[in-house]
């Protein structure tokens, strides 16, 4: 398989863009959806791996290049693992995130009061890459943490002002990306997808 150069990022979440350009060789080139004004297709899969794949191959057939994609999110204990693959929807069709955090604490308000003693989550990241040929690889990362009960930090994106990682005391909304990267649910998925794929990227 030839060595990649040049990947297309299968979202249009800019801190996932940002995140999943981090972790990347800084001398490939990365092309953005923004930039061409692309819609993602819907997200039907049953899990967080049919989601990335679904969206990394379209993008990889539309654009006619390899696509790096991620289907991400939050899963509660308390909650059944809500919000799950829904976790961007929670946010709305703004995609207005302080609302899904308000959702969330409210869920768990209303499942436990003492919910706070009841508190363990987990981010969870699949990443696929995918070929215009129809190869591809994916991967999954998990981080294990805490919901706390309000926002702290203003860094990250999404859920991460109130989710605290197993073994620290910052939530990854007062972290510093780098910090963060070192640790979290993306940057496991894509050491193991770099690792299975013979080190593609370098």
């Amino acid at each position: 398989m030839k060595k990649i150069n040049k990947i297309v990022i299968g979202t249009n979440n800019e801190g996932k863009f940002e995140e999943i350009c981090q972790l990347l060789p800084s001398d490939l080139e990365k092309i953005s959806l923004s930039d061409h004004k692309t819609q993602s297709p819907a997200e039907i899969g049953t899990s967080f791996c049919e989601n990335s794949v679904i969206k990394a191959r379209y993008f990889s057939r539309l654009f006619k290049l390899p696509c790096l994609s991620d289907d991400s999110g939050l899963e509660i204990d308390i909650l059944n693992n809500r919000p799950g693959i829904f976790s961007s929807r929670w946010a709305g069709e703004k995609k207005n995130f302080a609302v899904a955090i308000d959702k969330v604490l409210n869920e768990m308000e209303k499942k436990d009061k003492n919910w706070k003693t009841n508190n363990k989550a987990k981010f969870v990241c699949s990443l696929t890459l995918y070929w215009p040929d129809d190869k591809f690889v994916s991967s999954n990362g998990i981080i294990n943490g805490k919901i706390v009960d309000q926002k702290r930090g203003d860094n990250g994106f999404g859920y991460d002002p109130i989710f605290v990682p197993d073994g620290f005391k910052q939530t990854f909304g007062e972290m510093k990306l780098e910090k963060k990267m070192k640790i979290d649910h993306r940057s496991k998925a894509f050491k193991l997808l770099n690792i299975i794929y013979f080190n593609q990227f370098y």
